[in-house]
């Protein structure tokens, strides 16, 4: 027997605000919680089983690195206009001690939480 990823959680300072990058992101549609958390799931023309992304509210800012992190793909392969995309979303590169050689390129959202493109 075996398990699978069937949600991402992430605990965020700025629910709304977050939901909205996110959505925009990975394209899901999002659905409010009575409890303040929202709930990213994708369209329903996407890959079967795809995981969902729960927000849930959280007291005071990240601090330190993430100890996990979603890494994404392109859906259309283009990683640079991906990138482009990204930051004008409000996501931003940063440095984790990467090289240019590395195959991703390492992002953080607008809360400071790290995730990576793949390439």
């Amino acid at each position: 027997m075996s398990s699978s990823i069937s949600q991402w959680t992430l605990d965020v300072a700025d629910v709304s605000g977050m939901a909205d990058f996110w959505s925009s992101v990975l394209g899901y549609a999002t659905e409010v919680g009575d409890d303040g958390s929202v709930h990213l799931r994708p369209p329903p023309d996407r890959m079967a089983g795809e995981p969902t992304v729960w927000l849930q509210p959280c007291a005071g800012p990240k601090s330190g690195k993430n100890r996990n992190h979603p890494d994404l793909r392109p859906i259309d392969g283009d990683v640079d206009a991906e990138v482009s995309r990204l930051e004008a979303l409000g996501a931003r590169q940063v440095d984790i001690g990467q090289t240019l050689d590395d195959p991703f390129v390492v992002m953080a959202d607008p809360e400071g939480n790290e995730f990576c493109i793949l390439r």
